[in-house]
């Protein structure tokens, strides 16, 4: 038993720091193989560990917390497993970069230097980005947490190579792949980002061998005819059909290249007759397989031309293409330039312009890994939420090509494949070899490459658990119960730990792949740091407390949402929420007096609970039904509208405010105890439902509330009484509210003082609810600042009207405004709007202005013009109805 009194205002750091320690300390994130009860985990999705988290990361933390918490208390057995990615390519950027400073490169360091650095960036940031978690609340099991270059982790890394390669799904070939010069190194389809851009369109004129004819071409890579093999048209395009038998001459460097005809040639581009570039464009390679066309590579891995480009060895490919572009103006070989839309590759990390490349890689045989991953998906072994995500899934999953595994860097898992020297034989072992295991020589050397960082990240759900040993938590904790992450790591991620879950535990990884959206800015613009519109979480959470920023999340995810504006003035609107909260639980307690004796609503007579307890205890019981289902359901956004709506609006606005009389009345002692039993009751359970969204508030409110237990985090989720739903009184209730809120709104139109008590005349026809408002009209006065209710048809001259459920309210202004005054100061306040609407709307009129401002600046402007607007739709309304009582 715990009872204190609350202080006057919440501290945020003060109690958050305070009950994390505590929740550490009594081992409540601990999970426990043999505990009973059903069971649900989750893994966490491993940050990079290239740098701090940002506010796109605590989205899914809270998300993933707010389960966890929910289903500690509805009594499961739960496991939050959580870890950092290594992150090769985002990694050595990052170190790279770092080195540059020291006016140092990677080719100056051994690889053994390298990866010393790499490990302390590691230790750096990784502990910095689990302190920032950590900050954030999150209830993960921290003697777990793993890191994908962990020891345990590497050996499952190496036992899931060397059984796809024993089974001849792992194999090294020669491949078009998309490579970045500034990382040296391939990265997949997935890892290249597509601008859009306006470039050049080069039309380029090739002589026809023993003729005076030319042949013209159109590309938007010039550089790139240096490695031209062949020329192409279409069968079906008659106007170049005389060139099949022709010989083609390349200009600068005067190969022959033959004129082939395939159908995949469009003949609307350009002039229908295409240069084939085998080595350095994805349909172009196909062409030349299909054609045994040769593959001449013209690119060094630094994005500098080779020998192959002939009089450009050397240069960089953009001046490469500069130099190209003059020398063919001066043989009158460029026939035109025009300006063409294209979408131009960049590497995801660095942001360098990718280079298609002929590169000897590893890759994996993805197809016999995909076909179980598309069916436990069909068949609904793995639901996904929303299921809009599953046509994108099965899009990329039934089109799949083979993943190329292999990275050109240091940091990472390094392929275990060891080559001989004598015998030119591979061994491929989970253990490092002494010898070759062809001819025993011990000549050997492991290849340089590593694995692609998804490669590591796919196995991530059954290889944190011990994998491939059979642990106690793999058996009770896989499969995973859900994934919470971002729809833009679908293909990355979930699709992998998807194949790599079926293919080596021959079940799913998870029961539910749930997707949230992309946070960004209140206008809806990408969040960066160079745009200034980013949000430091550390910033955010010091301002406003970690459970605002929580709950500003949580009520933003909604399914099937893509961008998630988060505003400042959002997460302060739930700060306010928090005080509201601790302002009401401070009153509630601060009234314990010290005859009083909690009893619980369920123990009481009914007939002897008043009118507005047995209303809220309504309330409140359909609220713990319907915040169960949302929370079922994954309705995050549903679950705490509706939290936030009872607690603000219901509990304090209403309920509170009816109990104050009986609270600070003597002389019926009986129903004050039992309006503070239930105001007790209700808070209690109220902070229960609002725990997993609001950990720390929430802890520190019910630790100050008589109850038994040791923390809130380990107690036990509401479940309703279905004896305290009760229509009648809610459709009354009901009926008061609307009148009381009539009445409110009139006194907010007219100005009136809302410390003026007025008189209120009603005129209702209906007996049965005038019998109830007479007997109820105490709250009326109390809540609408009214003298004693008066019943009456007749309306009072220079009174004002309003209409609710057939009621008609009457309040006579005569002696309460000065309606000379309340005249002129509406018109005042409009002609002050009317000020702001013309400075504003010649902003909307500058074409200028809309053209060059960013986007987000001028939705402010457009967001103020309509308030303004709304504002002044509002004032005039109030000012005709002044004229009429005039």
């Amino acid at each position: 038993m715990a009872e204190s009194i609350l202080q006057k205002r919440y501290d945020p750091k003060k109690t958050e720091s305070k009950w994390y320690e505590y929740w550490l300390e009594k081992e409540y994130f601990k999970a426990d193989p043999s505990k009973d009860g059903p069971v649900f985990s989750i893994v966490i999705p491993p940050p990079n560990v290239t740098g701090e988290l940002h506010i796109g990361h605590l989205l899914p933390m809270t998300l993933q917390d707010v389960m966890i918490r929910y289903k500690k208390l509805r009594g499961y057995n739960t496991l939050w497993l959580p870890g950092t990615d290594h992150a090769s390519i985002a990694t050595h950027t990052m170190i790279e970069k770092q080195l540059e400073k020291e006016g140092i490169k990677r080719k100056d360091f051994t690889r053994e230097k390298f990866l010393e650095r790499a490990w302390q960036w590691k230790e750096q940031y990784g502990n910095r980005i689990i302190h920032q978690l950590k900050r954030f609340g999150v209830a993960c099991d921290w003697t777990r947490e793993r890191f994908t270059m962990d020891e345990g982790l590497s050996n499952a890394v190496r036992e899931v190579f060397v059984r796809l390669y024993e089974e001849g799904l792992i194999y090294r070939g020669t491949y078009l792949v998309n490579w970045c010069p500034r990382c040296a190194t391939a990265v997949s389809d997935l890892e290249v980002e597509h601008e859009e851009t306006t470039g050049k369109l080069y039309y380029l004129k090739y002589p026809v061998k023993d003729t005076d004819k030319y042949v013209t071409v159109a590309t938007t890579r010039p550089e790139t005819m240096l490695g031209d093999t062949a020329v192409a048209i279409n069968p079906e395009d008659d106007r170049h059909s005389w060139l099949l038998d022709k010989t083609i001459i390349l200009p600068i460097i005067g190969r022959e290249l033959k004129v082939i005809s395939d159908p995949v040639v469009d003949p609307e581009f350009g002039t229908g007759i295409v240069k084939v570039t085998p080595a350095h464009d994805p349909n172009d390679y196909k062409l030349g397989h299909d054609h045994d066309l040769e593959q001449v590579n013209i690119l060094n891995d630094d994005g500098t031309m080779n020998e192959n480009a002939g009089p450009y060895k050397g240069i960089d490919r953009f001046e490469c293409r500069k130099a190209v572009i003059e020398r063919l103006k001066e043989e009158e070989l460029l026939e035109k330039t025009e300006n063409h839309k294209l979408a131009i590759g960049h590497c995801q990390r660095c942001e360098t312009v990718v280079e298609p490349l002929i590169s000897e890689q590893w890759f994996v045989k993805i197809k016999p890994i995909a076909d179980e991953a598309i069916r436990v998906v069909e068949n609904g072994d793995i639901e996904f939420i929303p299921e809009m995500w599953k046509k994108v899934y099965f899009e990329w999953m039934y089109n799949i090509r083979d993943w190329c595994i292999s990275r050109q860097l240091w940091w990472g898992h390094r392929i275990p494949v060891w080559y001989c020297s004598d015998c030119k034989g591979e061994t491929c072992t989970i253990n490092d070899p002494d010898k070759c295991k062809h001819c025993g020589s011990t000549n050997i050397h492991q290849d340089e490459d590593i694995l692609d960082t998804w490669f590591s990240s796919g196995l991530w759900p059954f290889s944190t658990m011990g994998w491939p040993e059979e642990t106690p938590d793999l058996k009770t904790y896989y499969p995973t119960s859900i994934l919470i992450t971002a729809f833009d790591i679908i293909f990355f991620w979930v699709a992998r730990m998807i194949m790599m879950g079926m293919k080596f535990m021959k079940q799913v990884p998870f029961k539910i792949a749930y997707f949230h959206g992309l946070i960004c800015d209140e206008t809806g613009a990408k969040m960066g740091r160079t745009k200034g519109n980013a949000i430091e979480p550390v910033e955010i959470v010091d301002l406003y407390g970690t459970d605002a920023v929580r709950f500003s999340l949580s009520v933003m995810a909604m399914p099937g949402r893509r961008d998630i504006p988060l505003s400042m003035d959002r997460i302060e609107g739930y700060r306010n929420f928090a005080n509201k909260l601790w302002n009401a639980a401070r009153f509630v307690l601060m009234n314990i007096e010290d005859h009083f004796e909690f009893k619980s609503p369920e123990t009481i007579e009914i007939d002897k609970i008043p009118f507005e307890s047995r209303w809220i205890l309504d309330k409140f019981n359909h609220l713990i039904q319907k915040v169960t289902t949302a929370m079922e359901s994954l309705d995050f956004h549903i679950a705490t509208d509706l939290i936030y709506k009872f607690l603000w609006h219901e509990y304090c606005d209403w309920y509170i405010e009816m109990a104050k009389p009986t609270l600070y009345q003597k002389e019926d002692l009986e129903t004050k105890n039992i309006t503070h039993s239930i105001l007790l009751y209700i808070l209690e359970k109220s902070v229960k439902l609002l725990h997993p969204f609001m950990p720390f508030i929430t802890e520190e409110i019910w630790q100050s509330i008589p109850y038994t237990g040791e923390s809130i985090m380990i107690s036990d989720w509401p479940i309703e009484n279905p004896e305290f739903f009760n229509t009648k009184i809610g459709k009354e209730m009901d009926l008061l509210m609307d009148l009381i809120t009539t009445v409110r709104n009139i006194r907010g139109e007219m100005n009136i003082n809302p410390a003026q008590k007025i008189d209120l005349i009603i005129n209702i026809q209906n007996n049965s609810n005038k019998v109830f408002i007479e007997k109820h009209s105490r709250f009326i006065a109390l809540l609408a600042k009214t003298n004693p209710l008066k019943f009456s048809s007749k309306k009072p001259e220079q009174a004002a009207v309003g209409v609710c459920n057939e009621i008609e309210v009457f309040i006579p202004l005569g002696e309460i405004i000065n309606f000379s005054e309340e005249k002129n100061r509406l018109q005042k306040e409009i002609g002050k709007l009317d000020k702001e609407l013309e400075f504003e709307g010649k902003k909307l009129q500058n074409t200028n202005f809309l053209s060059k401002a960013p986007k987000e600046v001028v939705q402010k402007v457009k967001k103020t013009h309509e308030q303004y607007l709304e504002e002044k739709k509002k004032l005039i309304e109030a000012l005709e109805k002044l004229e009429k009582l005039c």
